[in-house]
Order: C-alpha cells, then sequence, then structure tokens
C-alpha cells in the first residue's frame, strides 16, 4: 500500500442552524446580489467594446463596490469567478440555443445562492466541530457584535475533519430546507500497489448510462431512475411566478431533482468501480460522449444537458473511486474511434450495423451484440493488446443488468431490485 493526498468535500450539518440561518442567509442573498452587479457589469462591457471580463477584471471593477463589502474579500472574489467561469463556459460553447448566465433574482427576491470562505475567511476547530466564518464589512451591525458566524456542527459521513491534513475552503450551501457546510479537504488515503492485469471500457449513453466490457463479462446499467426523475420533476421544476423566474416550489424541485441525480452518479460510478476491482481490473477506458443522438424521452434540450452535465461528473466520480483502488483510468476520445459504428471483431464500420436501438449485427463477421457493449469493447481494446476473446453470442448479447435501488440508494443486480 501507497499514500496518496487526494481532494475530498466532507458534508456537515448545522447543529446550531436557528441561531445562525439569519446570518447565513444574509450572506446567501448578498452573494446573490453581488453576482446581479457583476452580471449587470458584464453586459455593459460587451455592450460597449464586445468583450467579456474575466473574474480578475470583474474584481477591479467591483471592488469599491457596495455590494463587494457584503461579503467577506474572498467570497466576493469566489462569486466573481464563478460568474465569469460560467461565462465563459457559454462563450464556448458551440450551441445557439444556449442562454448567457442570468440574474439570480425572483422579483423583489434573491435566492440564496451559496458562499464559499477560503483560508483566511475561517476557523476551524476540529476538536469540538466550530467553525468560524468571518462576516463581510457591511454585515457587521455594531463595533461590539461578533464579526464572525459560530457554526456548530455534526459530519455526514464517517471522515471526521480530524483525519484530514488540511481544509482548503467552507462552503455555506443552501439545500432548500436548510443550510449546510461543505469542507473542501486533503485526505491522505491508501491505494494499493498490486494491481491486476485486467483492462475494462465504458460506453456512456442517454438510454443506458454506462456499459462496461471486462474481457469476457459485460455489464450494462439503465438509466431509468434518472429519467423517472426526469419526467417526475418537469412540471413542478418548471413551475414559475411569471416573467419573475421560478417559484419556491419551481426552485425546490430542481435543487431535489440535482440531488437525486448526483447520488445515482455517486451510487454508480461506486459500483462500477467496486466490479472492476474485483475482476482485477488494472486501466479503464472512458470516452466523453460528443454526439448524443436525439431522444423522444428526453428531448435535445434534455440531451444536451444531460451530457453536459451528468456525463462529466460520473466520469469525474469514476476517476477519484478508480484513484482510491489504485486502478488507472484514461479518457479515450470517442467520436475519433467511432466506437457505436466499429465492429469490435472484426473492425469494420457501417451505419447499418446499428440495426436498431441496443442491437449491432456486423454484416461482415455475423457478430450479434448489444450495441452499447460493443462500443464498451471498443473502448477497453484502446487500452488492451489483444482482445481477441470470441464473443459473438456471450456476454456482448446478454449483459449483466444492475439497476438502481430507490429503496436502498445503491446499484444491485437486476433480480434484487424490486420493480
Amino acid at each position: 500500500m501507497s499514500n496518496q493526498v487526494v481532494t475530498r468535500t466532507v458534508k456537515a450539518t448545522i447543529t446550531n442552524h436557528s441561531q445562525v440561518r439569519d446570518d447565513l442567509d444574509s450572506h446567501g442573498f448578498a452573494a446573490s446580489k453581488l453576482w446581479n452587479v457583476g452580471r449587470w457589469t458584464i453586459g455593459r462591457v460587451w455592450d460597449a467594446i464586445g468583450h467579456i471580463p474575466d473574474a480578475d477584471e470583474l474584481t477591479s471593477y467591483l471592488k469599491s463596490h457596495d455590494r463587494y463589502g457584503d461579503l467577506h474579500s474572498q467570497s466576493s472574489q469566489r462569486v466573481l469567478q464563478e460568474l465569469g467561469e460560467a461565462f465563459v463556459s457559454w462563450y464556448e460553447q458551440d450551441d445557439p440555443d444556449a442562454n448567457p448566465p442570468g440574474y439570480r433574482k425572483r422579483g423583489d427576491q434573491h435566492p440564496r445562492s451559496t458562499v464559499t470562505w477560503k483560508d483566511q475567511g475561517f476557523k476551524l476547530d476540529t476538536e469540538y466541530n466550530r467553525v468560524r466564518l468571518s462576516k463581510g464589512t457591511n454585515q457587521k451591525t455594531s463595533r461590539y457584535a461578533p464579526d464572525y458566524i459560530l457554526c456548530e456542527f455534526i459530519p455526514q459521513t464517517e471522515r471526521t475533519l480530524e483525519d484530514v491534513q488540511s481544509v482548503q475552503t467552507v462552503c455555506a450551501v443552501w439545500t432548500g430546507e436548510e443550510w449546510e457546510l461543505h469542507f473542501s479537504c486533503n485526505v491522505k488515503i491508501d491505494v494499493s500497489e498490486e494491481n491486476g492485469e485486467n483492462t475494462a471500457g465504458i460506453d456512456l449513453g442517454v438510454c443506458n448510462t454506462a456499459a462496461v466490457s471486462i474481457g469476457d463479462e459485460t455489464l450494462l446499467y439503465p438509466g431509468n431512475a434518472l429519467k423517472e426523475d426526469a419526467h417526475y420533476f418537469r412540471h413542478q421544476e418548471y413551475d414559475t411566478e411569471g416573467e419573475n423566474g421560478p417559484s419556491q416550489h419551481g426552485e425546490w424541485a430542481r435543487q431535489k431533482k440535482a440531488r437525486r441525480q448526483a447520488h445515482f452518479l455517486h451510487a454508480l460510478s461506486k459500483d462500477i468501480v467496486e466490479q472492476c476491482a474485483e475482476r482485477d481490473v488494472e486501466t479503464i477506458a472512458v470516452g466523453h460522449p460528443k454526439n448524443i443522438r436525439e431522444d423522444a424521452d428526453w428531448g435535445r434540450h434534455g440531451n444536451k444537458r444531460l451530457h453536459d452535465w451528468a456525463f462529466e461528473m460520473l466520469i469525474s466520480h469514476i476517476e477519484y473511486k478508480a484513484e482510491e483502488r489504485g486502478i488507472n483510468v484514461e479518457r479515450v476520445d470517442e467520436a475519433a474511434l467511432k466506437t457505436s459504428k466499429t465492429c469490435c471483431r472484426c473492425g469494420s464500420e457501417a451505419d447499418s450495423n446499428r440495426v436498431e436501438r441496443g442491437l449491432y449485427i456486423c454484416d461482415t463477421c455475423e457478430l450479434v451484440a448489444n450495441a452499447d457493449c460493443n462500443a464498451a469493447e471498443n473502448m477497453r481494446a484502446t487500452v488492451t493488446p489483444n482482445p481477441s476473446q470470441d464473443r459473438s453470442n456471450g456476454c456482448l448479447a446478454q449483459p449483466t443488468v444492475r439497476l438502481f435501488d430507490k429503496a436502498t440508494g445503491r446499484v444491485a443486480p437486476q433480480e434484487q431490485v424490486a420493480p
């Protein structure tokens, strides 16, 4: 075993919530107001000279603005950094339907935005699970009032902050019902040096979130849970109060869906890595879907959102969970490989080979396979010198299906999950 230092987030419940909620609310509202000032500033600069100011330029423009002093200076810098990154991401998208980052406002009300404190803005007491969060200059009501918010907390995981090497940032995050703390930490982990010699390929998609090929076995992870949540929350998420944006119920639904999706991706990535580790996998090849087919169940814009957010998050989860197991992960250019059109046995390429959704039949060598498993095997071949097994009627045609069980919040074999 060897030691590695990695970054992890430790979530914590605030135990004195009633005592600190008003202060956290005022800082959350202040972060939204500063975001809006920055958004207005970017619009004016863009209209005047056709330039999008970056985070450093925004900070320079707004350092003397009253709203900048509503938060600790490092917290204000982080709000403007997030805004600048959001605009850069929007500008670099090749999507004419995408809208630029908007204002954080509903009528005369502002939502509670996440507030981040960096090293100079907080003081942590791990012995008694307390943290002091510095108030913004404008939030100090009198010279005798404390200039900090004292939060008492309990970690939501088995990992305590006494176990970490250092805490980089503290975020106050509004869940839709209450505030909670997210500690970004450097953690020392034990990594196995005894890796196996097997390889795996992972193909990501919309209907089946992941297909995994591990030589003589394939695993299929349908995306039913994500799709069901998308349908369930669709109308609630877009419940609005007219032109002023989402209502409180709509905002609640959006946050609820995001939390459920995040949990699904954590559970899925954990199971994928565990299955690979049990089969002595040394290297995983995974590709990012660049061109998702339009699907009637999701819609073009739904697919785009899933592509931009869920797949990148899933890959990141797989990478850090695999790192803890001593498994290497290599990202592969899926578009260049044409994994969905190419036969994993003979290498022939034809659009006609993909007979229908889920079925792949090669006209050249008569391979019959699940289409996603065929693509996963093509991914595996990029990190496998001689992937020569015959899988025409075996695991590629009849993969093992593993489903997300909403009752337990974990992934399990299909036969163990109640319909």
